[in-house]
């Protein structure tokens, strides 16, 4: 097992464990005093089948009782209504500040998750248990919790820390191959903002990576966390060096939407990577070379360059109705050098109008 501990204001906060099991999952709630207590296990209706039976029976010898709560798989339902059927059942099942939710599913359980905890009885504890490679190596650290609205990405949320962080990564061995591939984009840019002989590694590791072999995916996720903590405890707010980890997600947000969530998250992540490193090639802060060869690394990855059926007015309109809109300028990330990203509030319309071009995907390749 590795185990990585977040700081919150310099103080240790939760621990980011990472295991092949959930062998000791029950051991660890019990440490955080929750025996004896009602759990409920918030999961979706795709993660659910596979791993909730076996979690609620490893946590029933500790738990006065288990609740299994199932919503409905996908980003369409992270909405409002069903945090409100969720309430629903916890009220109804008599559930307490001192009681426990867990997550166990992917980014949009745990962002679900994370918001009822914040708000049900004004906050109750909850952990994080992902179960796919995006929500292992980015959502579920940091404490971002939320729900969409109106179709636009995480506009009503909060800020609320898990009691930890449980990372069984040989579940990532039934996850479909495009799931995959889109939270591998999410690490890429942790290498991408932060880290470039990380970024390098990635690059020499491609085969064993996509072969999912269990050393190199512990090693990965262990690095990823790491560099996703170090940003979270300088900046847990978000009110500075945090934003670097929006990098491609200032475009990729607004992809998403145009497409109406036809695309992953991690997929959308990667065409505004590419979108970015273009609008950094563009300023001469890279070189073309070097945005060529971030564009074309996504790709053995299976992860998009190219994008169909988008209208980059459309894009630049979303774009302005983004949550990380100030005022009337855009925070939008920058690659200075490969490894080094930097926030920039100039970038223009015409930019991101021609950075959208850029990844519009054209029947001739050109």
């Amino acid at each position: 097992m590795r185990e990585i501990t977040v700081n919150y204001n310099g103080a240790p906060c939760y621990d980011i464990l990472l295991d092949d099991s959930y062998s000791e999952l029950a051991a660890r709630i019990d440490q955080l005093g929750f025996s004896g207590r009602r759990i409920a296990i918030i999961t979706d209706s795709n993660v659910g089948p596979l791993y909730a039976e076996a979690v609620a029976s490893s946590l029933a010898r500790i738990s006065s009782e288990v609740l299994i709560c199932t919503i409905p798989a996908g980003e369409s339902n992270k909405t409002l209504a069903e945090i409100e059927r969720l309430y629903a059942a916890l009220i109804e099942a008599h559930f307490d500040r001192h009681d426990l939710l867990i997550a166990l599913g992917g980014g949009v359980v745990g962002d679900m998750t994370g918001f009822c905890a914040a708000t049900y009885l004004r906050g109750v504890s909850f952990v994080q248990l992902p179960t796919t490679l995006l929500a292992q190596a980015d959502s579920s650290i940091g404490g971002k919790t939320g729900v969409d609205f109106s179709g636009y990405k995480n506009m009503v949320g909060a800020f609320y820390m898990p009691r930890l962080v449980y990372m069984n990564f040989s579940v990532l061995k039934t996850l479909p191959a495009r799931e995959f591939s889109s939270g591998f984009a999410e690490i890429m840019k942790h290498g991408l903002i932060k880290d470039q002989s990380f970024y390098m590694w990635l690059v020499d590791h491609l085969y064993e990576i996509n072969d999912r072999d269990p050393a190199v995916l512990a090693e990965m996720l262990q690095k990823s966390c790491e560099i996703k903590r170090a940003v979270v405890e300088a900046d847990p707010k978000e009110r500075g060096e945090r934003a670097l980890l929006n990098f491609g997600h200032t475009i990729g947000h607004a992809v998403e939407k145009a497409k109406n969530f036809e695309l992953l998250h991690g997929e959308c992540v990667a065409l505004g990577c590419v979108a970015a490193a273009y609008i950094s090639a563009r300023r001469k802060m890279i070189g073309d070379d070097e945005y060529y060869e971030i564009r074309d690394m996504f790709v053995p990855f299976g992860l998009p360059i190219s994008v169909e059926d988008v209208n980059p007015m459309d894009i630049v309109r979303l774009v302005h109705s983004d949550k990380k809109a100030d005022r009337n300028s855009i925070r939008f990330i920058l690659l200075e050098k490969l490894g080094h990203a930097v926030i920039r509030t100039d970038v223009t319309d015409e930019e991101i109008s021609a950075a959208v071009e850029e990844i519009l995907w054209r029947e001739d390749g050109e």
